[in-house]
């Protein structure tokens, strides 16, 4: 077996990247620290060709060296915006056609092997800060809430690999 090199893998140039078909997710980062963090999740919102990343509250906003580090160009390719506050984010999502999703430890929350994303809705996946995850008033005001199964002794997984996990699952419900 032979790795593929960079030119083997066939990858759409940005400009042709942001003409292509986006799955109907955005992500939304809800007063997320770390900048690596914020990063990562624009690199992975391009790997999956989501709509976009939506950075609310005290979230680092591009340009910065250390989203870059991370990112490696996907704050390019990926179309982000910028809210003071997660609530009025929500509130365009609504307007916009949007099912409100947090991703965290709820009450009733629909463990993420059973959730059944409906082809027909598009979706706003809110991921929390990395100590007190998704803020309380945003929870009340969410449609839905996935929580990723886990089996180990810690009670969190961090919010770039709980993102990989969650978006890698609805790319392949929706796609594959």
């Amino acid at each position: 077996m032979k790795k593929l090199k960079l030119e083997d893998l066939n990858r759409p140039d940005i400009e042709t990247f942001k003409l292509q078909e986006k799955l109907p997710v955005v992500v939304v980062l809800d007063n997320v620290r770390s900048m690596h963090n914020v990063g990562s999740v624009f690199r992975t919102a391009d790997g999956f060709a989501l709509e976009k990343v939506i950075l609310c509250g005290i979230t680092a906003q591009p340009p910065h060296r250390e989203i870059e580090k991370t990112a490696l160009g996907a704050t390019q390719s990926v179309n982000w915006i910028h809210y003071a506050n997660t609530i009025d984010a929500i509130k365009q999502l609504r307007i916009d056609g949007y099912e409100i999703v947090a991703i965290e430890q709820a009450e009733n929350s629909t463990m993420l092997n059973k959730f059944k994303p409906d082809s027909s809705k598009k979706y706003a996946l809110i991921f929390g800060n990395e100590v007190d995850g998704v803020d309380d008033d945003v929870m009340q005001n969410i449609d839905e809430c996935i929580e990723i199964p886990q089996f180990g002794t810690k009670h969190s997984f961090n919010i770039v690999i709980s993102a990989g996990i969650v978006l890698w699952d609805f790319f392949a419900k929706l796609r594959l």
